[in-house]
């Protein structure tokens, strides 16, 4: 079992890496034998990342995920250095703007709900989250298309593998106060459903799978402490805290994409997996 999982010899990137659920993946893949490239818009960001997590040896790589021309500036650099790539993790998003006072059923800024959101609310802020959340996964993959095949190419028989991070927030009515961001994470998966269909039909040997993660710690939920505290109770908007009562771990959601990554995922294509402590099924 252990050599099904193992990454010796492949190439990756994650974009978005320089924190949080990225950093998480990164640093899972890199532990199993994959050469790591973590991308993000500010080099100093990935540059101290990279230091001071010194013993992964991860790989800055520059990259803003809602620009063609810095795509396409990565995908040349990566091809210089390494002439293909085997994993491709699309983990890079933004939330947007939030309103609280949607979840906040007794308050006077509930109740008017419609004035607020539309004057407080504007086309440009939904217009970026989904540039970055659902366009910006498909222009990266497109983008490192090539290199992906090559991957595959380079291991007779196998396939290289694209996953999308998504969110449990896609399968969601409620809102927890940001009515544009579980759009653009439904919109994703399915996007990801889209290309592992056309890829299979097309015979491109790249498959394209989907992770909605659950609540993690991170700069933006607060260190593991905290958050396994404040999911003990339902979240704003929810019915019911996710079972496990704990946020989740680094092997959790790192381990999800080796599996999916390595030659015992190599049946798994087209899925939306949920690593969420079991919280859509009391919620969704």
């Amino acid at each position: 079992m252990s050599s099904s999982i193992d990454l010796t010899g492949r190439v990756a990137v994650v974009t978005g890496a320089g924190t949080g659920i990225g950093l998480m993946i990164a640093k899972t893949l890199s532990k199993n034998g994959a050469k790591t490239y973590i991308t993000g818009r500010r080099l100093d960001v990935l540059q101290k990342t990279v230091e001071e997590f010194s013993d992964y040896k991860l790989i800055p790589l520059q990259m803003d995920v809602s620009d063609k021309e810095s795509i396409r500036k990565a995908a040349k650099t990566l091809e210089e250095a390494e002439g293909k790539l085997d994993i491709l993790v699309n983990n890079a998003g933004i939330t947007g703007k939030g309103f609280p006072f949607v979840a906040d059923r007794g308050s006077p800024e509930n109740a008017k709900m419609g004035e607020l959101l539309f004057e407080q609310s504007d086309f440009e802020t939904w217009v970026d989250v989904y540039r970055t959340n659902t366009a910006g996964p498909f222009f990266v993959t497109m983008g490192f298309l090539s290199l992906l095949e090559k991957g595959a190419h380079s291991r007779k028989g196998e396939t290289s593998s694209v996953v999308n991070i998504s969110s449990g927030s896609g399968y969601l009515h409620t809102t927890m106060g940001n009515f544009g961001y579980g759009p653009t994470k439904a919109a994703l998966d399915h996007v990801t459903k889209s290309m592992a269909t056309e890829f299979g039909l097309s015979r491109i040997p790249v498959r394209v799978n989907s992770i909605a993660p659950g609540v993690f710690p991170s700069q933006l939920a607060g260190p593991p402490e905290v958050v396994n505290e404040y999911v003990k109770k339902a979240l704003p908007g929810a019915a019911h805290p996710a079972p496990a009562l704990r946020g989740g771990k680094e092997e959790e959601i790192g381990m999800a994409v080796v599996f999916l990554s390595s030659t015992a995922g190599e049946f798994t294509n087209g899925i939306v997996m949920p690593v969420d402590g079991g919280y859509l099924l009391v919620n969704a």
